[in-house]
């Protein structure tokens, strides 16, 4: 009975010491990785307090979706798909890109682009940006 006591206190003590030494460095932060090919859906605003978001203007029609693609070496290339030249011909830009907390910054072609995370899931990544501007890809 006694030894039963012992283990059992012991198991408290662990489950204690265990749930009070977690990290606070990633509070608010998803931990979900950002690598992929993410396609461009939907873009939007904030609008009398409703978040309002449409299909992007940004895909030509017919064609694939235009895309981000962000990979383990911190590379970064954005596909543009357009049909003004030629029938869905794709454009793509090169660049980095780094992740802080909940914030993603691209540079692509020398432009430096920083927004914020607002919900990372294995199947979307949507993004705001300083002015308001909110992006959403899937994959």
């Amino acid at each position: 009975m006694k030894t039963k006591r012992i283990f059992f206190g012991l198991l408290v003590c662990i489950g204690l010491f265990t749930a009070s030494c977690s990290s606070d460095d990633n509070e608010g932060e998803t931990l979900i990785p950002l690598e992929g090919k993410w396609n461009l859906s939907k873009t939007g605003s904030v609008i009398g307090g409703t978040e309002t978001l449409i299909d992007a203007p940004e895909n030509a029609s017919g064609c694939n979706r235009d895309y981000l693609e962000l990979k383990l070496d911190n590379t970064a290339t954005i596909g543009d798909y357009d049909s003004a030249v030629s029938a869905c011909a794709l454009t793509t830009k090169a660049g980095i890109y780094s992740r802080s907390h909940n914030n993603l910054t691209t540079v692509i072609d020398g432009v430096s682009k920083t927004q914020d995370i607002v919900n990372l899931t294995l199947s979307e990544l949507k993004v705001r940006d300083a002015a308001g501007i909110i992006t959403v890809y899937t994959r």
